[in-house]
C-alpha cells in the first residue's frame, strides 16, 4: 500500500536499526523503556515466519522508516474465531496528519480479513488526544477505552 511517498511493507532483517529507533520514539512517548533483550527477541519474532500470530508493517518513505505497527493474532474465549491486537502505534511527528496512521490500521484491518478475523481492537492512554481523534473515525470506542472494529 502506498500513501503519496510512503510505502507500507512487512518489517525485513535489514529493517532493525531503524525499526528500533522508531519502535523507541514510540516507548518515548509512553514514557517507557525495554531492555536491549526486548528489542532483539521481539524483532526476531516479527520477522520469523513461524511466529506468524506476531506481525509487523513498516511505513517507509523512501529508504527511511516513519512508522511502524505490530499486532498480534490471539484465541478469544468469547469467539471462535481468532481475535487481533494491534498493540504499537507510531508514525513519526514530522510525518502525522498525513494518513499514515489510518493506512497502517487498514492494513492490519486487511491483513485480519485475510485470516478470517473480524475484529481488530487496541487501546490508547487518555492524553493521546491527537491520536484518539483518528480512533475515533475508524473504530468504535468502548467502554474500556479500548477501540474496536
Amino acid at each position: 500500500m502506498t500513501h503519496s511517498a510512503i510505502t507500507l511493507r512487512a518489517l525485513h532483517e535489514a529493517d532493525f536499526d531503524q525499526w528500533k529507533e522508531t519502535w523507541t520514539a514510540y516507548l518515548d512517548f509512553y514514557e517507557t523503556t525495554v531492555e536491549d533483550d526486548i528489542y532483539t527477541t521481539t524483532f526476531a519474532r516479527l520477522i520469523a515466519p513461524e511466529y506468524s500470530a506476531q506481525q509487523a508493517i513498516v511505513a517507509m518513505d523512501g529508504d527511511v522508516m516513519v512508522g511502524l505497527v505490530h499486532y498480534i493474532f490471539h484465541p478469544h474465549n468469547w469467539k471462535i474465531e481468532d481475535t487481533c491486537y494491534l498493540q504499537d502505534l507510531y508514525v513519526a511527528s514530522s510525518q502525522r496528519g498525513n494518513g499514515i496512521g489510518r493506512a497502517l490500521i487498514e492494513a492490519v484491518y486487511a491483513a485480519a480479513d485475510a485470516r478470517g478475523i473480524p475484529s481488530v481492537y487496541w487501546m490508547t492512554q487518555d492524553f493521546n488526544t491527537q491520536a484518539r481523534l483518528l480512533y475515533d473515525n475508524i473504530a468504535t470506542l468502548t467502554p474500556f477505552i479500548k477501540y474496536s472494529r
